[in-house]
Order: C-alpha cells, then structure tokens, then sequence
C-alpha cells in the first residue's frame, strides 16, 4: 500500500504524517480514519501498521506523529502533553477536511494505546467526528498516577512530581533538566521493574520487533506534572450519540482503563476482547491484529461509510 509524507500544524507546531489512499478508484470522496500512535511511538510502527491495514479496506488513513516526538516540530523533545495531543487528534482532522480525496462528513478516529484516550477526548469535543474506535486503550495520566495495573503505590507518583520540580527549577536557572528514561537497559530489568507488561513493552521497542530511531526512549520531566490532573476520560460522555468501539486483548493489564471508559459513555458503546491478546500483543502480531482490523473494519464500514 503506497503512503505519502504529508505535513499540517497543530497549534502552530508542524506535525508530520503518512497519508493511505487505496489504490482502487473511488466513485466519490472516501471516508477516513485519524490514526494516533501509542506513548513514546512514532507513525511509522503500529499506527502505521493500522493505517496501511485500513486503506487495504478501502479507507483513507493519516498516521502522524504527536506534537514533540517523531519527526514532528516542538519543543521540548519527548514531551508528552496531553492537552496538545488531543489537539493533535482535532487538527489532523482538520487537514483530513482540505483533501479531495476524503468526505469531509465521514471522518472517525483510531487511537493505539495512548491514542486510545487522546482520541476519545478529541471526539467528544469535535463533532467532525462520525465515530472513533481504540485499540488497547490507556490513559497516560492514569497509568502514571495509578500504575498500569492500577495498583502502583501513591508513592511512586508523588516522587516523579518531586522530580519534575526540580527538573522545571534547573531549566530556570540555565542547567540541563534532564529526562526521564522510560526503558530498562535489559529485559531482565524490565521484568523485575514492570512484570510481563513491561517485559513486552521493552521488547516491542527496543528490540529489532518493533524498534524504530524516533520512537522515544525518554520523557521530558515536564510530561510529568502536566499528566498529573488531566483527565481524557472526562469528555466521554459527550460522544454520544456517536458510536465508540474499543478493542481490547484479554490479558491487557490496562484493560481496566478501557473498562472505565466504557463504563463512562453514554451513547452505544462496544468492547470488544480478543482471545489471548495481551496488551503489546494488538501493536503487531498478526494473528491478533487480523481479528482487531476484521472488527475496525465492520465498524467503521458500518458507521462512516452508511447513512
């Protein structure tokens, strides 16, 4: 499937994208998905992966990198700043609106992990947005605060805000605030520091499976305190009454931040699990992302491309 580098801004920051255009001639514009990778990603992994699998199915489908990651513009690198990429999500559609080749009425997102709660913040404040869909939800804030599993101790949150006070007060007086690693150096290290969870997550980035040069491998300290009172899961409810499907492998440990979601809307709403998945599992393996893409594709057929 052929793609395109593309560029559109998000308040006032360049962001950079792959644009999917399936190489069958349409009668007319074609409906299209926003595709928002997960934390730390960049376009050209899962969220490309999906994308490209989408346009197979007759969609057009914009992969980008969030504002300060990838190859997109901002300052400081690696931050992770949920109000902005909840921009991000409002302004690809809005780049999706200016080409001939999409209907500017028939537009959903498709958010992957991180995404997966930036896109359902993004829908509930944009009516543009016809549906939006998720794959492996998880809302960075909580998981900071709470742990992935949800069980992590206050403790633990409470020191990374004490570092990233002092990280603001070095760059006030002219020194390096550093950054924050978010990888272990091995996997017997992430094993010990994050269980299975994070054992896939080091091997989904950090190994040649899903490794890529601008996928991040460090926060900037300040991603820290602006996570710490945002709540993406807060516009929820106002989707309705557009549709939400959220995509969930059975043995995510995240699965009770997609539950939540679910639990918070209002309109028709779906989850929907997929045997044996883990979390990683939905990022790349194909027996499992197949089933996820069979699902996305009946939806989104069901919701963007009829009346």
């Amino acid at each position: 499937m052929p793609r395109t580098t593309v560029g559109f801004t998000s308040a006032g920051i360049p962001l950079a994208g792959h644009l999917y255009i399936p190489g069958t001639r349409p009668s007319g514009p074609r409906p299209a998905l926003v595709v928002g990778h997960p934390g730390t990603g960049v376009k050209e992994q899962t969220s490309g992966t999906y994308a490209r699998r989408m346009a197979e199915r007759g969609f057009v489908a914009l992969a980008f990198d969030a504002a300060y990651q990838g190859e997109s513009g901002g300052l400081p690198r690696g931050l992770e700043d949920p109000a902005q990429r909840v921009e991000d999500f409002k302004a690809a559609v809005s780049y999706l609106t200016t080409l001939e080749e999409v209907d500017a009425d028939r537009i959903g997102l498709l958010g992957i992990c991180a995404s997966g709660s930036y896109a359902l913040a993004a829908a509930g404040g944009d009516h543009r947005v016809r549906a939006v869909a998720t794959v492996s939800t998880a809302e960075p804030a909580r998981q900071f605060r709470l742990g992935a599993d949800g069980t992590q101790d206050p403790a633990v949150f409470q020191a990374l805000l004490g570092a990233a006070a002092e990280a603001r007060g070095a760059a006030a007086r002219g020194e390096d605030p550093g950054t924050m690693t978010m990888f272990a150096q091995t996997a017997e290290q992430a094993r010990a520091l994050g269980g299975r969870h994070g054992l896939e997550g080091f091997e989904y980035y950090c190994t040649p499976r899903g490794y890529h040069e601008r996928s991040a491998k460090t926060l900037a300290w300040e991603s820290i305190d602006r996570m710490a009172f945002h709540d993406a899961f807060s516009a929820v409810p106002l989707i309705a009454p557009r549709p939400m499907l959220q995509i969930i492998g059975e043995r995510a440990v995240t699965a009770w931040m997609a539950v939540e979601a679910h639990q918070r809307a209002t309109g028709p709403r779906e989850l929907h699990w997929i045997k044996g998945a883990s979390h990683v599992d939905l990022y790349d393996k194909q027996e499992y992302v197949d089933l996820a893409v069979d699902k996305l594709t009946d939806f989104c057929t069901t919701h963007l491309t009829t009346d």
